[in-house]
């Protein structure tokens, strides 16, 4: 048995694309995964199963979603050593800072750093971003609802496919703990 954070994209912000969490548990328990536990409203939910792979799992779940609540999901699904690799990897000092400053965006493929060539860096400080493995770290000092660069990087043309979600530091330490078993 594997433990996996799914994190879902899109859902239950500005009180759009309603999904309460306790139909999320009950509709993942119904669908054979274990010890189905969530954290907060925006879209985390814990659990384990010894079947499928990630990619596998993320397909299923976003399915068993947009069949029983219409809503078309997409789905991130990572394991506790990603997700604790991703954690120790932030080149940015974590423990320095305040949660709401540092955010990761989950990629569901490798970035082209290509893609990022462009952004003007200097014209963003004190903001500034980096590339990881499937994530994308962010240090926005003023918080991510005024992140200028945050802005940019979401601008940047999503290849066909990808799928990005970013969730802030207290929740990316939180998923590690919450897989750790």
């Amino acid at each position: 048995m594997t433990t996996y954070a799914a994190l879902l994209r899109g859902i239950n912000v500005g009180g759009n694309r309603k999904l309460p969490m306790a139909a999320l548990r009950a509709l993942m328990q119904e669908t054979g995964y274990d010890g189905v536990r969530t954290y907060l409203q925006s879209g985390q939910a814990v659990f384990t199963t010894g079947h499928g792979d990630e990619e596998s799992i993320a397909a299923e779940l976003a399915a068993a979603i947009e069949q029983r609540f219409g809503l078309a999901v997409d789905v991130i699904v990572r394991d506790h050593a990603y997700l604790r690799a991703v954690a120790d990897a932030c080149p940015f000092p974590a423990a320095d800072l305040e949660p709401r400053q540092l955010h990761v965006t989950y990629l569901s493929a490798p970035a082209d750093p290509a893609r990022y060539a462009r952004i003007d860096r200097a014209a963003h400080l004190p903001e500034e971003f980096r590339l990881g493995d499937r994530a994308l770290y962010l240090y926005a000092p003023d918080g991510l609802g005024r992140s200028r660069l945050a802005e940019q990087l979401a601008r940047r043309p999503v290849p066909r496919g990808l799928i990005a979600t970013t969730r802030n530091w207290n929740t990316v330490l939180k998923l590690v703990e919450m897989t750790a078993g």
